[in-house]
């Protein structure tokens, strides 16, 4: 990874200006197996020798501050290349399929934020315009022996024009009240990955898909909350609506040979990338900290979500249901006490309510509470030994169910011992 930005503030008189650049390279490899029926074997499925990816991006803005406003106008541009290169359908002891996909994508766009300050009163808003497209894309499979290529597909270049906005507005009240609202309207292209890269867990197998178009959020949010010398709180009211959401749908279930995934065993479930109509989602989000004494504060937060699919024409089969991955209740809560000069002592839970690990709501993976603790020793004013302990009760996290009812677990009880330094 490498980045650089050059920037001036502004001042009374003068224009104040960034320019950014990034750059990141990754690869990785990866394999995975298909289990046999009984889980007392697996064999070889695909083997991910080289992913190799670029990405990239540039920003540029001007600003303009006052005692009571700020303007930043800008460009700002982002982009990425990668491909993924692999060997699969394994038979008689080898693999007999090579694949190579990948393609490019690239946003960029134009974008103004300001903000106004008038007595009890703070407005914000921003707006931009976008290009999107999504170009050079292949996938080709041949046959390992011979050569012979058995899928070209090369899908033609797509690209777009998109608005995004934001408006928010906040009024400050006595003892450090506030009320505020929004609204926004934002889009996020499809990644190289879902476009080009399938993927294998198990005997569970996801398509790729090059056709997809970017998602679109709208939303509008309302809260309160309150500053104070101590500590602080909020709660905001939220809706939501995701169009063209990118969800992985059930095309079908193993034993079986589908379309360009091939065959998919028993007790293995055929996913595709799609754009799947639309999610609905609303929810109340409240956080709060308060220092109690001079060495100890608290700190929670909860968050509730109702969220469900409109799969419209595109997939009416999942009407009403729940998106995968989205518990309705996410709860957390920590303290952190100085318990000696140089010792400081932290600790949290988190709890997750019931979630799906499918798009037709039939995986369930179950609610969850972990707890963590941490110890900070300080050695001197640059050096500190820490202790820390994930999930101390070593519970059974659940994080992925298969079609079989196979779950999967998060890491158990990890103790972590170490030395920090800092310049």
């Amino acid at each position: 990874q490498a980045s650089a930005t050059l920037a001036a503030q502004p001042t009374a008189g003068q224009l104040g200006w960034r320019v950014q650049g990034w750059l990141d390279g990754s690869d990785l490899r990866n394999s995975s197996v298909a289990v046999a029926a009984n889980r007392a074997s697996t064999t070889p499925a695909n083997n991910e020798y080289k992913t190799p990816a670029i990405g990239y991006g540039f920003n540029a803005a001007l600003r303009r501050e006052t005692d009571a406003s700020c303007l930043e106008v800008g460009l700002d541009l982002r982009g990425a290349r990668g491909t993924d290169k692999e060997r699969f359908r394994f038979m008689a002891g080898a693999f007999t399929r090579n694949r190579i996909a990948g393609g490019q994508t690239f946003t960029g766009g134009l974008y103004a934020e300001a903000s106004h300050t008038t007595g009890p009163w703070l407005l914000t808003g921003g707006v931009r315009v976008d290009d999107w497209a999504a170009f050079d894309a292949e996938r080709i499979e041949t046959n390992a022996a011979t050569g012979a290529v058995t899928l070209n597909d090369k899908p033609g270049d797509r690209s777009g024009v998109l608005p995004s906005a934001r408006v928010g507005l906040r009024r400050d009240l006595d003892a450090g009240l506030y009320l505020r609202g929004a609204a926004y309207a934002g889009f996020r292209p499809a990644t190289l990955n879902e476009l080009h890269r399938p993927f294998r867990v198990g005997n569970d197998v996801t398509e790729a898909n090059a056709a997809l178009k970017p998602e679109r959020l709208y939303g509008v949010e309302g809260g309160v909350g309150q500053d104070t010398r101590n500590g602080a709180w909020s709660a905001t009211v939220f809706y939501n609506r995701l169009e063209d959401a990118i969800l992985n749908v059930t095309q079908g279930h193993g034993p079986g040979t589908f379309p360009v995934a091939g065959f998919i065993p028993a007790g293995g479930t055929f996913f595709e990338r799609e754009n799947a109509g639309a999610v609905d989602a609303w929810g109340v989000e409240a956080e709060a900290h308060r220092r109690l004494t001079e060495h100890l504060s608290v700190n929670g937060a909860v968050d509730y979500t109702d969220a469900r699919v409109d799969g419209g024409a595109v997939a009416p089969q999942l009407t009403g249901l729940q998106p995968a991955n989205t518990p309705r209740v996410t709860a957390t809560a920590g303290a952190v006490w100085r318990a000696l000069e140089r010792l400081s002592l932290s600790g949290d839970l988190r709890y997750e309510s019931l979630r799906y690990d499918d798009d037709q709501n039939t995986r369930r993976i179950a609610p969850s509470l972990s707890m963590n603790a941490h110890a900070d020793w300080r050695l001197s004013a640059r050096a500190k030994a820490f202790v820390a302990v994930d999930n101390i009760a070593n519970a059974p996290i659940e994080t992925g169910q298969t079609a079989a009812g196979v779950k999967s677990l998060d890491a158990p009880r990890t103790v972590r011992v170490g030395l920090s330094w800092g310049l």
